[in-house]
């Protein structure tokens, strides 16, 4: 880890100098000046920018941007945040562009659109000089919409930043998909469907690879016969029911829980007894899942937690005079198996043990 007194000392002069030099001022000689910037360069020695805003402004106000306030997954993270700076002495200033009220889900890849709304916010940042943004997005995905010169200290809750300057805090997916499949694999599972969601999105891929791996780890062949694919929503659950429950498997992995609540419709269509003759398991925990009879086993997504995290990340930013080696990783939040009634248990002979009470 480089720092401005590190330069200072390896080349023989003030801290003050180094900044005086790194800030484009001339009232240093020019023999001192190269000698600065030569090892500046050999170190790879990246500025601050977060602690540099906070020296010049020290407003104590995060402005917190969010794709859509009506996503689900938006509301959680967004209170979080607000709790940690209110916490920390902060305040807030929430901009809402309502990107999916405005265009559904057809602005993803429209740069045009995104920016309408995005950049007269970012200016609106800019002139109120608040300290950091935390953008919130409404699904994981590559976010590329931060210029590389944007002067304020960003960090990106539920996306991947494309530039790593700005930290990014996501969903552990992968690991989600292989705790969600290791536990019905010791339940005694393993002919297990999945309903994943859309295929080319970053949670469908990663819980994707989670349940492979954890299928591989068991010596369970993957057979993509037992993978349908969906939009999240409940009816594409019950579509993708009728074809996997053709494939003679015993549990089913939805990647959402509304999808799982389309495997409760065509399961009591055809009078079979989720827990018992079917096992199924979804992932979100919305707050539906506990009131499916039975209720639903899933995976709890931290979002309270992205929220918190990325509200450190940034506080301690801006209050911090030194970069840290691993301060723009992207940050990997975990889920947590919330384990209900709605899976069996298989026994070593292969007979179904109905566990509910």
């Amino acid at each position: 880890m480089v720092t401005v007194k590190k330069i200072a000392q390896v080349c023989n002069v003030s801290p003050s100098t180094v900044s005086n030099i790194l800030n484009g001022k001339s009232n240093v000689g020019e023999e001192t000046r190269q000698r600065v910037l030569d090892f500046v360069k050999e170190s790879g020695y990246q500025p601050n920018y977060f602690a540099q805003s906070m020296r010049k402004q020290n407003k104590r106000i995060i402005s917190i941007i969010t794709e859509d306030l009506n996503e689900f997954s938006t509301s959680p993270i967004v209170e979080e945040i607000m709790a940690y700076c209110d916490d920390n002495d902060y305040r807030t200033i929430l901009m809402n562009m309502r990107l999916y009220d405005k265009w559904q889900d057809t602005w993803y890849n429209d740069c045009e659109k995104l920016n309408s709304v995005l950049k007269p916010i970012m200016q609106e940042a800019l002139s109120i000089r608040v300290d950091g943004v935390i953008y919130v997005a409404g699904h994981c995905r590559v976010i590329d919409c931060f210029p590389a010169d944007f002067s304020i200290p960003t960090v990106i809750a539920y996306g991947i930043s494309k530039d790593r300057k700005y930290p990014s805090v996501i969903i552990d997916d992968e690991t989600g998909g292989y705790d969600m499949t290791k536990y019905l694999i010791s339940r005694g599972h393993r002919k297990i469907g999945v309903i994943a969601g859309v295929a080319d999105n970053h949670h469908t891929k990663c819980r994707l690879l989670g349940y492979q791996k954890a299928m591989f780890e068991a010596g369970i062949p993957y057979n993509p016969a037992w993978v349908c694919y969906g939009d999240w929503q409940r009816n594409s659950g019950y579509l993708a029911a009728g074809t996997l429950l053709k494939e003679d498997i015993t549990a089913v992995f939805c990647m959402s829980d509304a999808m799982a609540g389309g495997v409760y419709d065509y399961a009591y269509e055809q009078k079979i007894e989720i827990g018992k003759d079917l096992s199924v398991v979804g992932y979100d925990n919305r707050i539906f899942a506990n009131y499916l009879n039975p209720r639903l086993t899933t995976n709890e997504i931290q979002l309270r937690g992205i929220g918190k995290v990325a509200a450190e990340i940034m506080l301690k930013g801006l209050e911090s005079e030194t970069v840290e080696e691993n301060g723009n990783d992207v940050i990997k939040v975990p889920c947590k198996v919330m384990e209900r009634l709605s899976v069996n248990t298989i026994d070593r002979k292969g007979v179904m043990k109905n566990e509910q009470n």
